[in-house]
């Protein structure tokens, strides 16, 4: 329910915004227009009273580009609304006041309209292609213009000058306009959009300062020929300056200063535009020039600066792109020049090679960090380049000044002159230590893995061999070779599980005991400890034969039997750990010690001493069997994560 009342209220507030909003537009552009028509018919020709710099058509025209299509009809009602009142306000009638004001509308009109179709909305001066469709637009717009009003002025105002003048006129003066006050308010949204640094703020405001002065000063220098030259040769630096450095906004605000000082002293006689001397045709055809030629050239200026200012900051950003991608790939790119002996690499090569990055990294430094082993083997592959064969790759070690090797593949391509001299050389460093280290880390892992595939196969014969002899019929002697194979395989499990890396204690043991152990005939206890790929296999063939005993014989043959696993750490005469593990059996059938040693009570006592260095102790006492093994942890310790 409740949302289904907030939906009309907000359906009902956005029209009242937007009418409140289109009246704000409506009389800020008809104030500014109406300004900007007084200012402009302070200035009429005779005899046919049209203005020579009409300002009120770039109020129009610059606030419809600045606010977008949005503002079509505030902008349009504004200025057709001051168009009238100026007028009344002169000496013209009604009927020439809305024929000029529909003219003026039309003109903001059709000019945004083409600035929009051909650039998009958002239109800003920072490109020479605009500045130079905004003088079409402008044109295309006032010629059309100029037509109706040379028709107001001809059938509704009673003029009597030739109607191609009356055109010529309108067409220069609200052209003018457009050209010096639109790029001004375009500029200002712009800025809006993206607001210059305070910096820049301060020296634009700066200049336009002085702009101002300067201007103001030209207007009281004497009227003599050289004194034209004054205010451009003081004005350029500046205007140059503004180009350079800030917005286009500050450019077109100094083109606006610069074209209200010339139609103001055009218009009150001051100044050399002010000549009395001169005709007044004469005085507004080069008002007219000077105010196109001013913004024209100060426009333009700006746009190919700002183009260049963009470029450099695509550049820029391009440039660290890449430099970041060279970073996370762990690749430098260089360049060397045979002409001059200079190398360039990217700014990441300081930080690879570890090299000092205040030190530039010359052609003979790069070859002194080469490891001296491969410096002959790198300079045979650079000096084998040719122009049918102009490229190479190689791989070298370099050794940092910190003393860390590492692994460089180096592709490259040597340009060649006419003479087939070298000329420069271009390529990349790829940092391949890791991948070398992996290398080498399979290399050693298979080698280790053939280590120990035929100690397994041999274990397994010598298995094979003795369990035959100690086995009576052909069935026993499969079923021991099976279970014995089987704790092989147990040991060889846990130890792939853990990456070879070592098993704990605790799993060897639980595993082992497997088969027979339940909650009521088995302990075991002992702190965390692995043990290595060798230990593991050995004890785990040990306690096979313990169990196995136990099993047929001992204290797990019976319900009663009970098995005791535990183990602890102590530290021996000579301050290394051994790991003690005991074995103790209980509650089993009264033992006997056997009148001669099998090949399990052989492999329980010798196989831990012969592989590891151990000991091993094996008791047959009446109430069950007592075995304690003793392995160094100096040899048969690991880590497991």
């Amino acid at each position: 329910m409740t949302g289904k009342r907030v939906e009309p209220q907000r359906a009902v507030a956005d029209p009242a915004r937007q009418w409140v909003t289109a009246i704000g537009v409506a009389v800020a552009v008809g104030i500014g227009f109406f300004l900007g028509a007084r200012l402009g018919l302070f200035l009429l020709t005779k005899p046919d009273g049209v203005a020579v710099f009409w300002p009120a058509s770039g109020v129009a025209t610059g606030a419809l580009i600045a606010l977008g299509p949005g503002a079509r009809w505030p902008v349009a009602t504004g200025a057709a609304t001051a168009t009238i009142v100026a007028n009344l306000l002169g000496d013209r009638t009604l009927a020439g006041s809305v024929a000029f004001a529909v003219c003026n509308a039309g003109e903001a009109l059709i000019a945004a309209h083409l600035i929009e179709r051909q650039f998009g909305s958002n239109f800003s001066l920072d490109r020479l292609r605009h500045v130079l469709g905004l003088l079409a637009a402008a044109a295309i717009a006032c010629a059309i213009s100029g037509l109706g009003g040379t028709l107001g002025f001809k059938f509704l105002h009673g003029a009597t000058t030739p109607s191609l003048t009356i055109w010529e006129h309108w067409f220069a003066s609200d052209a003018l306009g457009v050209v010096t006050v639109a790029p001004l308010l375009i500029g200002i949204a712009a800025a809006v959009r993206n607001p210059p640094s305070p910096n820049e703020a301060v020296e634009g405001a700066s200049i336009l300062m002085a702009i101002t002065v300067i201007s103001a000063l030209g207007v009281f220098l004497p009227r003599e020929s050289w004194t034209t030259v004054v205010p451009i040769a003081l004005l350029f630096p500046l205007l140059l300056w503004l180009a350079a450095r800030c917005q286009p906004m500050f450019a077109a605000a100094a083109a606006f200063i610069i074209a209200v000082t010339i139609v103001w002293t055009t218009t009150f006689g001051i100044g050399y535009f002010g000549d009395p001397n001169l005709l007044i045709g004469d005085r507004i055809v080069a008002a007219q020039a000077g105010i196109l030629t001013t913004w024209l050239c100060t426009l333009v200026l700006a746009a190919l600066f700002a183009e260049r200012r963009e470029h450099e900051a695509k550049l820029s950003e391009a440039a660290a792109r890449l430099e970041e991608a060279l970073a996370a790939g762990a690749v430098m790119a260089f360049e060397w020049d045979a002409r001059t002996g200079l190398s360039h690499h990217s700014r990441n090569a300081a930080n690879v090679l570890g090299y000092d990055p205040q030190i530039s990294l010359t052609t003979t430094r790069f070859l002194a960090l080469i490891h001296p082993d491969d410096r002959a083997h790198f300079n045979a592959h650079v000096e084998s380049v040719r122009p049918d064969k102009p490229s190479y790759a190689v791989e070298f070690r370099i050794m940092r000044p910190d003393g860390r090797e590492m692994w460089f593949e180096e592709t490259a391509t040597v340009e060649f002159d006419a003479s087939g001299q070298r000329v420069r050389i271009k390529g990349l460093t790829l940092d391949i230590t890791e991948r070398k280290r992996a290398d080498e880390h399979q290399r050693l892992l298979v080698a280790e893995l053939d280590h120990r595939v035929k100690n397994v196969l041999a274990r397994v014969g010598v298995v094979a061999m003795y369990t035959r002899q100690g086995s009576d019929t052909m069935d026993e002697f499969v079923q021991a070779l099976d279970q014995r194979i089987q704790s092989m395989a147990v040991a060889h499990e846990l130890l792939s599980q853990n990456k070879w890396q070592g098993v704990r204690v605790a799993d060897i043991v639980r595993h082992q005991l497997a088969p027979y152990a339940t909650k009521a005939n088995t302990t075991t206890c002992g702190p965390d400890i692995a043990l290595t790929a060798a230990a593991t296999e050995a004890l785990a063939m040990v306690l096979h034969e313990l169990v196995t005993n136990a099993s047929k014989y001992g204290a797990l043959s019976i319900p009663e039997g009970r098995v005791s696993v535990s183990w602890e750490c102590r530290s021996s005469g000579d301050a290394a750990t051994v790991l003690i593990i005991m074995w103790r059996e209980t509650g089993g059938p009264p033992v006997a010690a056997p009148s001669q040693k099998g090949y399990g009570t052989s492999l329980i006592c010798d196989l831990i001493p012969h592989e590891l260095g151990g000991t091993v102790d094996l008791v047959f006492l009446r109430e069950g069997v007592f075995c304690t093994i003793g392995i160094s942890l100096k040899t048969g310790a690991a880590d497991v994560a």
